[in-house]
Order: C-alpha cells, then sequence, then structure tokens
C-alpha cells in the first residue's frame, strides 16, 4: 500500500501506526452497533487470539470478522470493485451464522427493511429503504461512483468528501439483510485508501450525531428507487460531509504521535552522529 502517511516512518512504526488504526476502525465500527468489547478488549482479541472472559461469543466474532474485511479490502485495492466483492465482505463482518433463507450471507436482501427514527420535531416517523427489486440497479450505480471515485487522485479533503457521499448512498439503499453500516463504513474508504491516505473512523463517541445526520438525510431524500438513483438529494449531503471533516481527526492524531515519535528518533540518530 503507498499510503503518504507510512512513507517517512520506520518499518516498526509503520507496522504499529497500522495495527492502532485497524484496532481503532475495528472497535468504533463494531461498537456503533452494540459491541461491548472495549479498545483495549478489541485489541487482546486481534492480537492473541483469545476471548475475554464474560463478553458474548458474538462480539469476537465480529471483531475477528472486521478484522478480515480489512485485510480483504487492502488486498483489492488495486482491483474493481464487483458486486462479488461486496458480497465476500459481506461473508466476512456476518460472522455469526443465522439459518434462514430470508436473511442471505453474501447477497442481496430478499426482504423489505427500515428504521425506526425521532425527527428535529419530535416526531416518530419510519425510514424505509430501498425495496429489495430496486437493490440491484441502486447498487450497480453505487459501485460505478465508488470505482470512479477510487480511480481519481484525491486530496485528503475531497478523499473525505468521497468517503461521505459513498457512505451515505450505501447505508440509504440498505442493500443486505444486516451489515450495511460495518460494510459502508469499510467500503467508502476505498478511495481515500487508494489515494494514499489512512483511512476514516467513526469513534463510537459521536454514535448519537452519526445517527441523527444520517436520519435526517435519509428523510430528506425519501425512499431510494431505480427511478430517483441513489443520490437523489445532493444539497443534503453537506451536514455528513461536515461531520466525516470532523471525524478525520481521530486519524490525523494518530498519525502525528507516529511522526513525533520518528522525529524523536531521527533527532537521536543526528545528535548520536555529531557526537561520533
Amino acid at each position: 500500500m503507498n499510503l503518504k502517511a507510512l512513507q517517512c516512518l520506520d518499518p516498526d512504526l509503520r507496522a504499529a501506526l497500522l495495527a492502532q488504526i485497524r484496532d481503532l476502525w475495528t472497535h468504533s465500527s463494531t461498537a456503533l452497533e452494540g459491541n461491548t468489547l472495549t479498545l483495549g478488549e478489541t485489541k487482546f482479541v486481534i492480537e492473541e487470539g483469545l476471548t475475554v472472559s464474560g463478553k458474548p461469543l458474538k462480539d469476537h466474532q465480529e471483531v475477528m470478522g472486521h478484522v478480515r474485511a480489512i485485510e480483504l479490502i487492502y488486498q483489492g485495492l488495486g482491483e474493481t470493485v464487483t458486486e462479488s466483492h461486496l458480497f465476500e465482505l459481506h461473508r466476512a463482518v456476518q460472522s455469526t451464522i443465522v439459518t434462514d433463507i430470508y436473511k442471505p450471507y453474501g447477497a442481496w436482501k430478499l426482504e423489505p427493511n427500515g428504521t425506526y427514527a425521532v425527527t428535529e420535531e419530535g416526531r416518530q416517523t419510519f425510514i424505509e429503504y430501498a425495496s429489495p427489486e430496486d437493490v440491484p440497479a441502486l447498487m450497480t450505480e453505487w459501485l460505478a461512483e465508488l470505482n470512479r471515485l477510487a480511480g481519481e487522485q484525491l486530496s485528503e479533503t475531497d478523499a473525505v468528501d468521497a468517503y461521505a457521499r459513498l457512505h451515505l448512498g450505501f447505508v440509504h439503499v440498505h442493500p443486505f439483510w444486516d451489515g450495511n453500516g460495518r460494510l459502508a463504513r469499510l467500503l467508502s474508504n476505498i478511495p481515500v485508501l487508494r489515494s494514499g491516505h489512512l483511512p476514516l473512523v467513526i469513534e463510537v463517541r459521536d454514535r448519537k450525531e452519526y445517527i441523527d445526520i444520517l436520519a435526517r438525510y435519509e428523510l430528506a431524500s425519501g425512499q431510494l428507487t431505480a427511478k430517483t438513483g441513489v443520490w437523489p438529494a445532493e444539497a443534503e449531503e453537506a451536514p455528513f460531509r461536515a461531520f466525516c471533516q470532523r471525524s478525520y481527526q481521530a486519524t490525523r492524531d494518530l498519525v502525528k504521535q507516529a511522526s513525533d515519535q520518528q522525529a524523536k528518533r531521527n533527532r537521536r540518530r543526528h545528535n548520536g552522529g555529531d557526537a561520533q
């Protein structure tokens, strides 16, 4: 991977930064969906391959499934993303087997789905995601946009904006029966990574703001169909783009820590060289 933040780091600092990103990405994305493992416990499970006493088995499986999905994202960075790639990633994140023919693994949803929300005025409402029959056409459009953005060399700001657009589109279609949030947060990082930037991570402490912004966008856009397309209300994307730009600070902070550590080493090497 040709990631800009890694280029000036020693190999061990490079590996440590990638591990930090992996652990934070996995912890945050699974915790947003209700996983109870802490960041420290997530690191332990990934590195040691052991379970944490008293924590559900499914939480451990979700963590390991997300790590596998990250590996698949990295491995496929040089390729055009296809429907098959999405299905493979879905099988990775859906680590708990559900034997229900209406809840397929590695295939589009077969039944309608939606979510309950409360508007800013305090009104209870239901957000209806795209109908199963419209998903193939909508996801063809979404994949075309993903591959277009992944083919461009984007600045950090533009890469985060691309992430926001793809994320909004994916979760509003909601093409799978489960795992849509985790997949959106994985797949939307492909243009970010392809442009040489480290991935964006949405931290669990921002969960309510994250959910509220998505709900407002989805209510403003209405239910998606093959006729509306994936992004029928581009003017409504701005709040989520701003949220993602703020969220990227977590990645910047990790990069700064690694850069500061490298700078200390470089100064020690320089001073040692002067003394000889």
